[in-house]
C-alpha cells in the first residue's frame, strides 16, 4: 500500500506528459476525468480489502484455515459481483459521468467519452489486485503484497504507457491502464496459487 502510494504521483506525470505529447490540453483534461472514475471504484475494493484484513489475519494467526479458505472464497465472489457491477454500471454510464466534468460541446467530452469506454476494462481486474495485496499483507507477508503493489502501480504502468502510445497512439494510452492491471492480475493469480 505505502509503493501504491508513493509511485501515484510519478504515474499521474507519466499520464499528463503522454497526453500532452499526443493530444494536448484537452487530453489532460480527459485522462483527469477517467482517474476520477478508476479511483471511485478502486476506493470500493480498497474499502472491502481494508475492511476483510482484521478477519484474514484473526483467521490466519488461530490457524484455523477452513474458515480462512472459506473468507477467502467469498471475498472472491464479492469483488467479482463488485467487479461486474462497476463495468455495467462505468460502460452505461460513461456519458453522464464525463458530462459532470465537460459539456458535450466540448472536445474534452469525447475524448473522455472514449476513453472512459476502453479504461472501463481495467474495472475487471483492479479488484482482484487490490484484494490479492491487502489479504498478503493481513497474512504478514509484506515482500509479497510489495511486490503485487509495486509492480501493479508503476512497473506495469510505467511499461504500458511506454510502449501502447507507440504502437497504437492514444488509444494506447487508454490500454495502459487494462493492460497493467491484467499483467498485475496474472502476477497476484500466480503469487496467490504459489502461497
Amino acid at each position: 500500500e505505502m509503493a501504491t502510494a508513493l509511485v501515484t504521483g510519478i504515474i499521474t506525470m507519466m499520464f499528463n506528459w503522454t497526453m500532452l505529447t499526443y493530444v494536448g490540453e484537452n487530453g489532460v483534461a480527459a485522462v483527469t476525468i477517467i482517474m476520477y472514475v478508476l479511483m471511485f471504484a478502486s476506493s470500493l475494493y480498497t474499502g472491502y480489502s481494508y475492511g476483510v484484513a482484521p478477519m484474514i489475519s484473526f483467521y490466519y494467526g488461530e490457524q484455523n484455515f477452513e474458515k480462512l479458505k472459506k473468507l477467502v472464497g467469498i471475498s472472491m465472489k464479492v469483488i467479482a459481483c463488485i467487479s461486474g457491477a462497476t463495468v455495467a454500471g462505468s460502460f452505461m454510464l460513461t456519458k453522464p459521468l464525463v458530462s459532470v466534468f465537460a459539456r458535450p460541446d466540448n472536445p474534452v467530452y469525447e475524448l473522455a467519452v472514449t476513453g472512459n469506454r476502453i479504461c472501463t476494462a481495467a474495472l475487471l481486474f483492479i479488484g482482484f489486485n487490490i484484494f490479492a495485496s491487502g489479504m498478503f499483507t493481513a497474512l504478514s507477508n509484506g515482500i509479497v503484497s510489495a511486490v503485487l503493489a509495486f509492480s501493479r502501480s508503476f512497473v506495469f504502468m510505467l511499461i504500458t504507457m511506454l510502449v501502447l502510445p507507440m504502437i497504437l497512439g492514444v488509444n494506447g494510452i487508454w490500454l495502459a491502464t487494462p493492460a497493467a492491471e491484467l499483467m498485475a492480475f496474472v502476477l497476484s493469480a500466480s503469487m496467490f496459487f504459489r502461497y
